[in-house]
């Protein structure tokens, strides 16, 4: 079906969207960075960082069916955009593609929920028109850009997910998203050690709201901290504030929130709202997506439906089988203390035998770390019959808990994985969370291979 529909974009196009030189008369019909994942007639963009450099793969790339490459080195193949940047050439091209976007664009920010937010606002507005996203978590200087730059000529609607680490990093990205609305999914402790108070935090994700047009919609959590940086952003814009939660101040108010191991089960705008996957912060996620929808003036029982159908995906709390007969909740793929109470009120909810805890280091907290670990302790207790823990950070957790309670400790991920893989039987549930950098992936990896079968008699 690619090879039948209009090019995303002309070679004039990409001409004037990066003032970029191309002898070829062609299109292309999506946008690459990476050889591995590359199609047929994409744009191969040939980025250049510390660590690798694109310019090295563009023969694979075509090799591969790239049409186009974008490179800001010398090479006489017509099929080659030149450019003086690389990444300003990306970044030119998803102002461009963002321009020409005739839909309704928003934002999504929060220290922990943003992706998740992202993907139910998609599976949900997608119900009403052709829905665009970013991909998994690309929410940073190159994320997107990318995802503006492959942002299809007949989208209804894009939402782009928008992140930082560092102070300044969401304004730039903001303006580059243009959102009419935006969604602050929470406001917790992620990224603490680089940005200093909980009140940074919320300063900083707060400039998604002030990058806002007048009459845009921002929707924030109701009990989430910094309510005075979300309001002095939204005066400054000219947008609205609204507000989504449980509380009796929330516009867009949760009533009659049941969680079970089902999923949970809430009334929000006189409509009732079932999710067959659990977890409060989920039907919080969830509630904020049906507030953007009510607010843009559509009937909410497509959405409904919709949202019916989210499964959380890998690394962020997909549940399988193992082949030891235990059940694996992999939430890997990130963690911060907010998460991690999370994920310790889904696991309380869920059947097990045993309930267990794995758990790696929380990134990214500088002085804070040893208490922000070590304030989990009571919390993990409560969800989990055992914990196990690996680095050196997640070593102030372990020692809190009650002897009890503690199964084995590890410096690494890879040295606690044939800790734990033995212990493990069926009935157990095993959550596994950390920050990305922590790899608990490796041990969510460990897990799933089975044990090689041994023969009777051999030698």
């Amino acid at each position: 079906m690619r090879s039948d529909a209009a090019p995303l974009w002309s070679s004039a196009e990409l001409r004037a969207a990066t003032g970029g030189t191309l002898a070829a008369e062609t299109g292309v019909r999506g946008v690459s960075i990476d050889t591995r994942t590359i199609q047929p007639g994409d744009l191969f963009i040939a980025l250049a960082g510390d660590n690798s450099d694109g310019h090295v793969h563009l023969d694979t790339a075509f090799a591969r069916g790239a049409a186009i490459a974008m490179a800001h080195r010398d090479g006489d193949d017509p099929r080659l955009l030149h450019v003086a940047d690389t990444m300003r050439g990306l970044q030119d091209l998803g102002r461009a593609g963002r321009a020409r976007f005739g839909g309704t664009a928003i934002g999504v920010t929060g220290s922990v929920g943003k992706t998740t937010t992202k993907d139910m606002l998609k599976l949900a507005l997608a119900a009403y028109g052709p829905a665009h996203a970013s991909v998994a978590s690309y929410n940073n200087h190159w994320g997107v850009p990318l995802t503006l730059a492959r942002l299809p000529r007949d989208a209804a609607f894009c939402i782009a997910e928008i992140g930082m680490n560092h102070p300044g990093e969401i304004a730039p990205l903001a303006a580059l998203a243009a959102p009419h609305h935006a969604v602050i999914s929470s406001i917790g402790t992620s990224h603490l050690g680089h940005m200093g108070s909980i009140h940074a935090i919320a300063l900083e994700k707060s400039a998604l709201i002030a990058a806002l047009p007048p009459g845009g919609v921002a929707f924030v959590p109701d009990d989430a901290p910094g309510q005075d940086c979300f309001e002095a952003a939204a005066a400054r814009s000219g947008a609205s504030l609204r507000r989504v939660g449980a509380g009796r101040s929330a516009d867009f108010r949760l009533i009659d929130l049941t969680c079970t191991a089902e999923g949970s089960r809430f009334t929000l705008g006189g409509h009732e709202v079932t999710l067959e996957a659990p977890g409060r912060h989920l039907a919080r996620n969830a509630a904020a997506v049906l507030a953007v929808i009510l607010s843009l003036g559509l009937d909410l029982a497509p959405a409904i439906a919709s949202l019916r159908g989210y499964r959380p995906g890998a690394g962020r709390g997909l549940t399988e089988p193992l082949p030891c007969g235990a059940a694996l909740m992999d939430e890997s793929y990130n963690a911060s203390s907010l998460s991690m109470r999370a994920a310790f009120d889904t696991l309380a909810l869920l059947p097990a035998t045993r309930r267990i805890a794995v758990l790696g280091d929380m990134l990214e907290l500088g002085p804070f770390a040893e208490a922000e670990h070590a304030g989990l302790a009571p919390d993990a207790a409560r969800a989990a019959d055992l914990v196990f823990c690996c680095g050196p950070a997640m070593n102030a957790l372990f020692t809190a808990l009650p002897p009890e309670k503690r199964g084995a400790w590890a410096p690494d991920a890879a040295s606690l994985a044939p800790l734990l893989k033995p212990f493990l039987t069926n009935g157990d549930l095993v959550l596994i969370k950390g920050s990305n950098g922590s790899r608990m992936r490796d041990i969510v990896a460990a897990l799933k291979t089975p044990e090689p079968e041994t023969r009777e008699g051999a030698h």
